[in-house]
């Protein structure tokens, strides 16, 4: 089976259950309520048993982000961070010498990577072609990774040129489907079913107004340290834990957690890579110590100055708006605020999966998770 394109969002999110979060959410609680961001997937999930090479079972997918939208190719004044460089995101050479993201950004699994970022360039010509994007003379595009091995011919390059494209063609706005999906699709968080998870936070009028939207592609973390609202969930539910994924044999960390800050303040490059660092702090709140062999890489970017980020050769100098850093406070909390909703949203809305040789990871068990939550009173009996 294969689902293409952007599905209707899942029913059950965090907030769904109870779980107390910080903040006030936008429209869609997602990334999509930055204006103009629209996301995309191509699910891969065929064939069960044991692992034939180049056959299956396939458990993967391409997730794409795209910052104003599918029509309009404008860079937006990226910044980049790496936790922990265990990890690969192409074309962050370029966005921190130029301080532009100049592609859509896009998330896949480890050895899908050249792919996608060919094929990347290649829709942007197509696209070109049809006079519905305009083309810069070369590219590099932004496409990052998790590793989905465990439960997935990961050596068997499923992931073709046409998902690409569909991921791309199918962004949309409005709600954004969680979970299983996309690069996601084969992904283990905190010994859970892992994979895509959103959310986002509106400032209050005196703070601007603006939106914060976070997406991340959730893959990190051992069951021990799992955190949900403060509480030690992975130590209350200890059972049933994947014999490997992201638990090697000596105890080490081995997942990888790729996290996209969107917002429509206006920052400067600088600023924004001091927005992608308060990621950390959101990832944290969920345990994580990013460890030695997790790839941690997390990109911010804004949609504000649209008419300065066009990138005319030779044109004259351009103003461009920016908050003081002394205004930065409510959206570096409206960053940690929706980084640690978007990875929990990930997990609920992750149901078990069963990949190659048979190998099942749980999805986080709801009726146990609202239990431990009344246990230590943040939600109501």
């Amino acid at each position: 089976m294969s689902t293409l394109g952007l599905l209707a969002q899942t029913p059950h999110r965090a907030r769904d259950l109870g779980v107390p979060f910080d903040g006030t959410p936008g429209q869609f609680n997602a990334i999509t309520d930055v204006p103009g961001v629209a996301v995309g997937h191509t699910t891969l999930i065929s064939g069960e048993g044991k692992l034939q090479r180049g056959v299956g079972p396939v458990r993967t997918g391409v997730t794409a982000v795209l910052p104003r939208g599918a029509g309009n190719s404008t860079p937006v004044f990226g910044g980049y961070f790496s936790q922990n460089g265990n990890g690969e995101m192409t074309g962050t050479a370029w966005l921190e010498e130029s301080g532009f993201a100049e592609s859509p950004i896009l998330i896949t699994n480890t050895h899908s990577v050249g792919l996608v970022r060919d094929a990347v360039i290649k829709w942007q010509l197509s696209e070109a072609d049809k006079g519905h994007r305009t083309m810069p003379l070369w590219s590099l595009p932004i496409v990052a990774e998790t590793w989905d091995g465990f439960l997935n011919d990961i050596n068997g390059f499923h992931v073709k040129e046409e998902h690409v494209f569909a991921a791309l063609t199918g962004a949309r706005t409005g709600p954004v489907q969680e979970g299983s999906v996309g690069g996601g699709t084969g992904m283990i968080c905190y010994g859970f079913k892992g994979g895509i998870g959103t959310s986002s936070r509106r400032l209050p009028a005196p703070s601007g107004a603006f939106t914060v939207g976070v997406l991340v592609q959730c893959n990190c973390g051992r069951r021990p340290q799992l955190l949900i609202a403060g509480v030690p969930v992975g130590k209350e539910i200890p059972g049933q834990v994947p014999y490997a994924s992201n638990l090697s044999p000596t105890g080490t960390e081995l997942g990888s957690i790729i996290i996209l800050v969107a917002t429509d303040a206006p920052l400067l490059p600088n600023q924004l890579k001091r927005l992608a660092h308060r990621a950390t702090m959101g990832l944290a709140r969920t345990g994580s110590v990013s460890g030695n062999g997790s790839g941690d890489l997390f990109l911010a970017f804004s949609t504000a100055n649209e008419s300065t980020a066009v990138q005319d050769v030779g044109a004259a100098p351009k103003d461009a708006k920016m908050l003081p850093n002394e205004a930065m406070d409510p959206l570096f909390e409206a960053t940690v605020q929706a980084t640690e909703e978007a990875i929990v949203n990930a997990m609920v809305a992750s149901d078990t999966m069963t990949g190659i040789d048979s190998r099942t990871v749980i999805g986080l068990p709801k009726d146990q998770l609202v239990k431990v939550l009344q246990k230590y009173n943040r939600i109501a009996h």
